[in-house]
């Protein structure tokens, strides 16, 4: 079963960055594929940012340009660096296997809130 962790959210200014990660805890087989996910109370998961290992990655429109979805092969982690944030990235972010199968489970997110 896929174990991830997410992390690195918080409290940021307009035009700031912070860069997010997933933690692959207790997999036991290698994700080839990772996507992050943002949703806000009340609106339906969005999905951000996906990427395969060795492929290109892709972006949902309004983040191109500013997200960048990346992964550390040595530490089995995966990344979203968010630069330029504005206050509509405000959500709450979430890292899953891309595509997701039945029985996966969500983690617990990372709050981002971009406020000045």
């Amino acid at each position: 079963q896929v174990q991830l962790v997410e992390s690195g959210g918080g409290l940021v200014q307009p035009g700031g960055s912070l860069r997010l990660s997933c933690a692959d805890s207790g997999s036991l087989f290698r994700i080839n594929a990772m996507a992050w996910y943002r949703q806000v109370p009340g609106k339906q998961r969005e999905l951000v940012a996906r990427m395969a290992v060795g492929g290109s990655p892709n972006y949902v429109d309004s983040v191109k340009g500013r997200f960048t979805i990346s992964r550390d092969n040595t530490k089995n982690t995966w990344y979203l660096q968010m630069d330029s944030l504005k206050p509509e990235d405000t959500a709450v972010y979430y890292c899953s296997r891309f595509p997701r199968i039945a029985g996966d489970s969500w983690g617990q997110g990372t709050q981002v809130t971009v406020s000045s």
